[in-house]
């Protein structure tokens, strides 16, 4: 069974000053989540990424369509007792630590005092904040307060955790913590749902992913179902060539990208790479790697969303 079904979600939002004009920031958005999957929610701003996360947090009302996560509808307060939630720009109270922010959190959720040290501990290992427990938030930077914000979501042990760009102010460091936390999640069966606009990490991290423009799904599915991740070709690198086998290679490969003490090599078919690595071995050249050649995601991206912009 689904984890999170949305059905026919619109929302719109009332916009201006003497005569309001409604803006639909949601048309009609259908889509299923299932357990245990990292899910991808994908889009440009003002897309309705966020517009979703809240409905389904239960902080706006849709205009018409539903939303159930863990077969409830988002409105019952018990289901949100097995729910985490990390909104786009979080904030807490300043002068606590962050020792004593999720020690709160945790007395929220009923969590026995027996545990909740431990628990507390634990999670500020895992978001690297150790060192900083006794620090107050106030002298946080953007990203140390984005890490707090992922330990306090996942406090509760939840079934699934809504993550609303969670990479959002962290350094290619932060970033990697954070998508190894992602991935621990999972591999304990949760949930994780996440918008970002990081292509990378998403192309890292997704089991499913799903487009959203100007409130519309543009496309749901696998990475591979939506990249169509046929094969374009391979890249060939090799080393130490030199002379008359320098001429015999020109005619072999499609394209040819000069290194400072090596080849990257193109070629269009598994063929031709084929003929590639039997040359090398052939003229004694080192064979420094073989890789195939397919469409990323942030391509895939560009042409679907900002190219019909």
């Amino acid at each position: 069974m689904p984890v999170v079904e949305i059905e026919n979600l619109t929302k719109e939002f009332s916009v201006g000053f003497w005569k309001k004009r409604p803006v639909r920031a949601l048309d009609n958005l259908c889509l299923q989540v299932q357990q245990g999957e990292i899910f991808g929610f994908l889009g440009p701003n003002g897309a309705g990424k966020s517009t979703t996360i809240k409905i389904l947090m239960n902080l706006l009302h849709p205009t018409s369509g539903r939303a159930r996560i863990l077969g409830k509808s988002v409105d019952k307060v018990d289901m949100h007792q097995r729910i985490g939630y990390l909104p786009e720009n979080p904030y807490f109270y300043d002068y606590l630590t962050p020792a004593e922010l999720l020690s709160y959190m945790g007395r929220l959720f009923d969590i026995p005092r027996a545990d909740l040290s431990r628990k507390v501990d634990t999670l500020l290992e895992s978001v690297g904040l150790r060192d900083s427990r006794n620090i107050q938030l106030r002298k946080f930077s953007k990203g140390m307060v984005q890490r707090i914000g992922i330990a306090q979501a996942i406090i509760n042990d939840p079934e699934i955790v809504f993550l609303d760009e969670p990479m959002s102010g962290l350094d290619p460091l932060g970033r990697t913590e954070v998508r190894r936390i992602i991935t621990s999640l999972k591999s304990r069966g949760v949930t994780v749902f996440f918008s970002s606009h990081i292509l990378p990490d998403v192309e890292a991290l997704c089991d499913r992913v799903a487009i959203l423009d100007k409130g519309r799904l543009q496309e749901t599915g696998t990475l591979d179902e939506i990249l169509k991740t046929g094969i374009q070709g391979y890249e060939v690198i090799l080393a130490g060539l030199r002379g008359k086998a320098l001429d015999t290679i020109l005619e072999i490969c499609d394209e040819i990208i000069p290194m400072e003490d090596r080849l990257r090599i193109r070629v269009r078919n598994k063929e031709r790479m084929e003929s590639m690595i039997d040359f090398a071995f052939r003229h004694s050249l080192e064979l420094v790697s073989v890789n195939p050649i397919r469409r990323s995601l942030e391509e895939h991206f560009q042409s679907v969303v900002v190219n019909r912009h």
